[in-house]
Order: structure tokens, then sequence, then C-alpha cells
């Protein structure tokens, strides 16, 4: 099985139950809902030796996430710290046409000042692959600098350093984005984004697959992955485009269904697989990931490759 091995935060999520406001909600939901957690999740749930590393607070919501990790099978590697909190992210459900709130409440987390030596930095080395994604780098530059040397470290000739574009308005500027990004895609072999992320962090405009080769090409990458909702997703290999269609379900909770396609597409690529068929299990896990209610991707493999045949 190939090794995976994602760094970054893992907010816990605070939700009322349902689709009920927080005004008049007696009661909330809690659950780990971290990028980086999530692909891991992904991942070990498609057999791969997954690893979340990152740094805590040794308190009980500190340990809380820990052990929801490692109910769906992810290993962590933690540096526990007195000083520091676990981030927060408020998020109240929206159904049509009331639209979602989600309020980010991460300044003093322990991610904040997350270095080199809280991550292990010679599994990252030894790792099939590793992942990050913007979410965290947007927290600090001390966390956008220990994302780069993580990637570089991970990207070497025997791994695959992969990059969630993840860019969420609430945490900076697409213009602070780009600036800050710039050096860390320089050790980025593939890099997963959202179409609309791409555009609006890049500046792009046209038709969708050259907004993708272009930044491809600019970048330098092996491989660019690009979501596309209700187009479904491509993937950029070199001068080869491969497409799919997306996939009709209801969706119940769209909060994972991207960290879902990520640790799928990387997957079956550290497993061997084309772009093409691991396109096919991205868009697969995505799907499932969007029918069931939290951000955790907690999809079933056999449910996946059932899909990814009806999808062939």
């Amino acid at each position: 099985m190939p090794s995976l091995l994602t760094v970054g935060e893992t907010p816990l999520r605070l939700s009322p139950p349902g689709n009920r406001r927080f005004v008049g909600s007696e009661t909330v939901e809690m659950t780990a809902t971290g990028t980086e957690s999530n692909v891991a999740i992904a991942a070990a749930a498609l057999g791969a030796d997954a690893t979340w590393a990152s740094t805590l607070p040794s308190t009980q919501l500190g340990k809380r996430i820990v052990s929801e990790l490692r109910e769906y099978g992810v290993e962590t590697d933690v540096s526990w710290t007195d000083d520091g909190r676990v981030g927060l992210e408020f998020h109240q459900p929206g159904v049509s046409p009331r639209e979602p709130v989600i309020i980010h409440d991460r300044d003093g987390a322990t991610a904040v000042s997350m270095t080199p030596a809280d991550i292990p930095m010679a599994d990252v080395e030894a790792a099939d692959g590793v992942f990050a994604s913007g979410s965290t780098a947007a927290l600090s530059e001390t966390a956008a600098e220990t994302l780069n040397a993580v990637l570089r470290a991970g990207g070497n000739d025997a791994g695959l350093s992969v990059f969630e574009l993840d860019y969420r308005p609430r945490l900076w500027s697409p213009e602070d984005a780009h600036e800050a990004l710039a050096p860390l895609l320089e050790n980025v072999d593939v890099l997963i984004a959202n179409e609309d992320q791409l555009r609006t962090v890049f500046g792009r405009t046209g038709d969708p697959r050259e907004v993708a080769h272009g930044i491809a090409s600019t970048l330098g990458l092996d491989l660019l992955a690009m979501t596309r909702g209700e187009y479904g997703a491509l993937v950029i290999d070199d001068s080869v485009v491969h497409e799919i269609e997306s996939v009709e379900a209801e969706t119940v909770d769209a909060a994972g269904q991207h960290d879902a396609f990520s640790g799928a597409f990387l997957t079956r690529l550290l497993d061997g697989a084309g772009p093409d068929v691991a396109l096919s299990y991205a868009v697969a896990a995505a799907t499932l990931t969007r029918t069931t209610p939290g951000p955790i991707p907690a999809f079933d493999r056999t449910d996946v490759e059932a899909l990814v045949e009806q999808l062939a």
C-alpha cells in the first residue's frame, strides 16, 4: 500500500443539528474538519497508509481531534504543546434560499506557529506522497514556510508533492494568496483546485481547459486536477486533457467533497494508476461524500469502486 503523509491544521467544526440555525439551537455537533486530515481519511478509506502530522495543544479538544482521526484509520504524528489552542469553524447549514454561514476562529491556533521541527521530516522524505493545502498556509507566514519545507522535502526522486489550492476568501485576499503561495508552488508536482479558485487566485479568464493548461505550464506542474462543480472535472497531463462528467446525486452536505476528491485522486496516483483512472475515483469519492452529513469523507471503498465501474 502507498504511504501518504499530510501536514496541516485541523480545526473543530461546530454546527447546529440538522438544518437548524444557531439562534434557537440548544445543542451543537462537533467534528474535526481539516483539509489535510480529511484527505488522509479519504486515502485511508481506499487502502493507503495515511498519516496526518501537525501540532496541537495538549488539551481535551486537541486529544478529541486525534481520537476522531484514528477512528477512520488515520495514523497521527502530533507535536503536543502547552501553548496555543484548537482552531474552530462555526458552520450553519444553508437551505435554499438561505445561504450557509461559516465563521473561522483560528487566531492563536497552534498551527499558526508550526515549524519543521514540529513535523517528522524523516517520514516526509520517506513517504510516497506528501500533501498540504492553502487553508493552512493562510494561517501565517510561518505556517506557509513550514509547508514549503515539507513539500520540498517530500518532492524527492521517489516521492510526490501535492498541494490543494483550497482558497478561502474569509482567510485572505487573492493577491495575498498568490504572493504567499508563489514560492511554495515551485516545489509542487501536482496541484488540485476548484475552477473558480484557480481563476480568482491566478487572475485567469477564458476556456477552462486553457486556464488549467496555462497555469500548469507556467508552474511547471506534472499534473493539474481541476474540479468544475456541475461540469465535472479535468486533469491536465502535459498536453493531454482527461475529462469526466459530474454524477447526479442528492447533496446532503458538500463540505467534504473536494477533500474526498483530492484524497482519492492522490491515492490512485500513488497506486500507479493513470490520471484518467485517478480522476474517475476522485469524482466517485466526491459524489458519495456529498450524500452524507458532515465534513468527513466517510465513504466505503466498495461503493467507490462500484460507482467507478458505472462511470467507465
